[in-house]
């Protein structure tokens, strides 16, 4: 008891601590509440859209059918009030939803809740869900519990269905089906909705009046209320499917209905048609990207009149494709993404099969993510040669399924299996000097079964090295090393190779050091022209100074004092002194980097400013 007490009294005090400390926080300290802002890209957005799917749904379907159905109406009317009340619950916390759901501006997701909540309350939508969630209920007071089309303004709330709907699309897997399915709802509504009005026609026409309302309901076996419903909806899908032959109208406003619901049926019927026509237009352009077009194909073999036992091979290829769902257009299926998601793809899928070959195995991996995107899937039938000894070797292969057998001349003997995760024909892609089979297959390899390969072609492994010369080195030593180890390097070869390479290296830095002189001899025509210039303006100013002294006589103008004069004379004297002065030491005072030239051209500008300062 004293343990439970003393545990008792430690929680209250952390709980009263608690409290404190919530109490002291202060106003500029929001709660986690008022940070809180929904991600309209984020599961639980996506969650929330999809259990907004009953309520709308629920009064799409229950009104209509309590307006027209008296008897439903007052018969379960605990329950159906039951459930409006939580419809209306799930649409107020929508609308605190909404209130709390953030938008992009500028591709950044904006999370203010001062701008969620100005945006939200001055948009078209914050009216029509408010509109939603009037309180129409209070006219039961006047019409009764039975008049359930006062909740008519709850239908307003179908965009959120709308826009539950499209984002369900993108997300599944089979959105195909996903149409269908949302079809055949929207038809089932319809249907549903005409059946309803059907019945309060004919209840406002007169049961059994004539053929074409419902009949009399004091018959026992059209008074059941499951009866009249099922009866209803039975003669709108009637109409609607235009099956079978319906009674003729006997009043005007039946004719009226008959019409609007032909007219409707007509659009039912083209919208069916031209949905299930997409459906099916839509499977076959899948298939066309995903495997190649067979009926092309074999209208070229048949035009072209190939023999049966060819055409067989080539039919059981596209059946294999297509039965084991092998997918031949991978680039092609993802061109439409950005470059970096179908780098991501890449990598997932291939680069785990790429980083197994040998030779590429501590490569870095910027290198490896360029040469997945190069990569392309090859299937190859029971019986077929990969390739054959004396081949000049254009790609290697890396084995992802089935089993390859290394083979004799003689196609009989089996010198090897290679199984999943084998590669071969790395050597013939890198021409390193020296190799002694010359870049040609030294084996005759051949597929046993139905085999799925990935191919690296020379070019693409070229046009990628390419970029990576570090890489490119490294990749021939690899190579090398592994030639030395079957004896097919060639000594001589090497050692040529290596003198290339010294040859490549030294033509390297030649350009670099032209490049370098390039650049120091466009700096130094730039500074060229700026001396020129120069010039050029003081050769201006001079030409401008001597016209206004010729210009205006003796006296005018403000002569320079006679005192002056001697002063400029010295300093003319002094300039021409350290002029000399300079030309003796050969430029030595003229700062470093400056040759005895460039101190001549310094003191010859000097001396024309001096000579312009008298003239002005």
């Amino acid at each position: 008891m004293n343990g439970a007490s003393a545990g008792t009294a430690s929680a209250l005090l952390g709980w009263r601590q608690r409290s404190k400390e919530t109490r002291r926080e202060g106003p500029g300290e929001p709660s986690s509440w008022q940070s809180w802002v929904v991600d309209p890209a984020d599961r639980l957005y996506y969650i929330w859209l999809q259990l907004m799917v009953p309520p709308v749904v629920y009064n799409w379907v229950v009104i209509i059918l309590r307006t027209c159905f008296p008897s439903i109406a007052t018969r379960y009317l605990a329950m159906w009030l039951t459930l409006d009340y939580a419809c209306d619950l799930m649409y107020a916390v929508d609308m605190i939803v909404a209130l709390r759901s953030g938008y992009l501006e500028q591709g950044i997701l904006i999370r203010d809740p001062v701008r969620l909540k100005s945006r939200y309350l001055s948009s078209r939508r914050f009216f029509r869900d408010l509109a939603s969630l009037l309180p129409t209920d209070l006219f039961y007071l006047v019409l009764g519990a039975r008049a359930a089309a006062v909740r008519i303004n709850r239908l307003l709330r179908t965009p959120r269905l709308n826009e539950a709907l499209d984002r369900m699309e993108t997300r599944t897997s089979y959105p195909n089906t996903f149409r269908i399915s949302k079809l055949m709802i929207y038809i089932f509504v319809l249907i549903h909705w005409n059946a309803c009005l059907y019945f309060a026609l004919s209840d406002y026409i007169g049961f059994g009046s004539d053929g074409w309302v419902y009949p009399n309901i004091s018959r026992p076996e059209f008074a059941s209320t499951r009866r009249q419903y099922f009866y209803c909806f039975w003669f709108s899908a009637q109409i609607f499917t235009t099956v079978g032959d319906t009674p003729l109208p006997g009043r005007e406003e039946a004719f009226l209905f008959m019409i609007a619901d032909l007219l409707i049926a007509v659009l039912v019927f083209a919208s069916i048609v031209g949905n299930v026509g997409n459906v099916i237009t839509s499977l076959r352009d899948r298939d066309n990207v995903f495997f190649p077009n067979h009926e092309l194909v074999k209208n070229y073999l048949r035009g072209h009149h190939i023999c049966k036992e060819l055409r067989q091979r080539i039919d059981n290829w596209y059946q294999h494709l297509y039965i084991n769902k092998k997918i031949m257009r991978e680039n092609e299926i993802l061109q439409q993404l950005p470059l970096h998601l179908r780098t991501e793809i890449a990598v997932s899928v291939h680069l785990p099969t790429l980083s197994k070959v040998t030779i590429f195995k501590s490569c870095e991996k910027s290198l490896l993510e360029e040469l997945v995107l190069k990569l392309t899937p090859q299937v190859f039938s029971p019986g077929e040669y990969v390739c054959r000894k004396g081949d000049v070797g254009h790609e290697m292969y890396i084995i992802k399924e089935g089993k390859l057998a290394v083979v004799a001349d003689d196609g009989v003997t089996e010198f090897a299996v290679l199984t999943a995760g084998n590669f071969f024909g790395e050597i013939s892609i890198l021409n390193i000097k020296g190799n002694k089979s010359g870049n040609r297959r030294t084996a005759n390899i051949r597929s046993v079964g139905y085999s799925d390969l990935f191919g690296l072609s020379k070019e693409d492994l070229t046009d990628v090295l390419s970029e990576y010369p570090a890489a490119k080195r490294h990749l021939e030593e690899k190579g090398r090393q592994i030639l030395t180890k079957m004896g097919m390097l060639d000594d001589g070869g090497a050692t040529e190779g290596a003198g290339a390479q010294q040859v490549e290296t030294k033509i390297g830095a030649l350009e670099s050091a032209l490049e370098a002189l390039q650049t120091k001899l466009a700096r130094l025509m730039a500074e060229a022209e700026s001396s020129n210039r120069k010039s050029e303006a003081r050769v201006a100013l001079l030409e401008s100074g001597l016209a206004a002294r010729r210009g205006r006589p003796a006296g005018v103008g403000g002569a320079r004092p006679a005192s002056e004069e001697p002063r400029g004379m010295a300093d003319a004297a002094n300039r021409r002194e350290k002029a000399e002065s300079g030309e003796g030491r050969d430029g030595g005072e003229l700062g470093e980097g400056q040759s005895g030239d460039e101190g001549q051209d310094r003191l010859e500008n000097q001396r024309t400013d001096w000579e312009t300062d008298q003239t002005v």
